[in-house]
């Protein structure tokens, strides 16, 4: 690395890194504390240590590495990732119900954490094409379908939570100039799911009818020549979507699915089945006060109360034993990180680079925001870990590598090499 790199280097965001990864060594520790094997290398925080060198050696890597050729070979390197996913119904091994995962010398790599990378540079290639607009149908349909390549064979594995994550990279089409009205029409599409499951159909529908006639009234007395079609075109349409719930509900999701939406609406309560979790997560984080219990003092944690708190639960860890305060200082990391990046992806001069910056930026915003969620019963339950901060070394390894690429990236933003 020479001197004019690291002069050139954002260090806000290499210590921001720095602050994650070396407290989630801390909460891992501290979720799998055992006297006898929380040193040994095999145990899971020896694992992590091992990942954290391997990702900083890569990274180290890439930072060398011409931002060109990350341009020039994107098409390639996603084609291989959708091979690597495809691969899995071949040669692949099924954890917690999911055939997600290769073992490679007693190594667990799951390729659609990779799958994350490789689809972020192909919609950054596809983007920055000298034809490219989002506003167009064709360049729109496009850029669906290479987000929907890899979903669907996510979701064949079946992992449907990590599929879910793809749809991060659909916030990127609004930065490029897709029309925010496709993300009013997404909220308020999730917004009646939930009333529907909520309040009796019939209510919804007639106030449906309500509003639409009052918006009607509305406009015409506004303007006279207002056309009142699209109003009358929504509310139909609302109507429809809203009929189709019970089917989508019932017929499309599975039993564990429907129960995890009922928990998280307050519907039913289960405290001793699939509730389990989120119950004693919340438990634990609001045992932990102002300041928390300290360090490795957490009762919940240390009598394992949580399941997979070392995972999909780690959040709950960082309540319990550094309390609000930690909590709020771990949130406040992870704002500074994404905002940072956005910041700097402005300053981009190449449409590749900017784009990318912004899939790594919602990916880890995704992530965040839906791990905490889910440690906070606010969300359902879908098996999605907290970036740098939760074991795994298929997911560090990725974060991290997408950290140093943004890196290379923001340091050579001025040059197009």
């Amino acid at each position: 690395m020479n001197k004019t790199l690291i002069y050139r280097i954002d260090w806000i965001i290499i210590f921001c890194y720095l602050i994650l990864v070396v407290f989630g060594l801390i909460n891992i520790y501290s979720s799998t504390y055992d006297n006898e094997t929380s040193s040994n290398l095999n145990s899971l925080i020896g694992k992590q240590i091992i990942f954290l060198l391997i990702s900083i050696s890569f990274g180290i890597f890439i930072l060398g590495i011409r931002t060109r050729f990350f341009q020039q070979f994107s098409f390639i390197i996603y084609m291989i990732s959708l091979l690597s996913l495809i691969g899995l119904f071949i040669f692949g091994q099924t954890v917690n119900g999911a055939n997600s995962w290769y073992f490679l010398g007693g190594i667990s790599v799951q390729p659609s954490e990779f799958a994350k990378i490789a689809t972020t540079f192909m919609i950054a290639k596809h983007l920055s094409g000298f034809q490219t607009n989002i506003k167009n149908k064709k360049s729109l349909i496009m850029g669906v379908f290479i987000i929907l390549l890899p979903v669907s064979l996510i979701i064949m594995q079946p992992d449907p939570g990590s599929a879910i994550i793809f749809c991060s990279f659909f916030l990127i089409f609004f930065r490029e100039g897709l029309s925010f009205n496709y993300l009013i029409l997404t909220f308020s599409a999730i917004g009646l799911f939930l009333v529907t499951l909520l309040a009796p159909i019939n209510f919804i529908i007639y106030s449906i009818v309500l509003i639409s006639l009052f918006f009607i009234f509305y406009i015409k007395n506004k303007n006279p020549k207002s056309k009142i079609f699209p109003t009358i075109l929504i509310g139909i349409s609302s109507i429809v979507f809203i009929l189709s719930v019970n089917f989508i509900f019932y017929s499309v999701f599975e039993q564990r699915h429907r129960d995890r939406f009922n928990i998280m609406l307050g519907i039913i309560e289960d405290t001793k089945g699939l509730g389990y979790n989120v119950n004693q997560s919340k438990i634990a984080i609001g045992s932990g006060g102002l300041t928390g219990k300290g360090f490795l003092q957490g009762t919940q944690t240390k009598g394992n109360f949580v399941p997979e708190q070392q995972t999909d639960y780690i959040f709950s860890t960082v309540g319990e034993e550094w309390g609000f305060l930690g909590s709020f200082g771990l949130i406040t990391v992870f704002v500074v990180l994404i905002i940072r990046m956005l910041n700097q992806a402005e300053k981009q001069t190449n449409i590749f680079r900017r784009t990318f910056i912004y899939g790594i930026s919602s990916l880890i915003f995704t992530h965040f925001v839906i791990n905490i969620g889910m440690s906070l019963g606010l969300l359902p339950s879908i098996g999605i870990p907290l970036p740098f901060i939760s074991y795994g070394g298929s997911s560090l390894l990725t974060f991290s590598l997408l950290i140093f690429i943004y890196l290379n990236f923001d340091s050579n933003r001025l040059n197009d090499w």
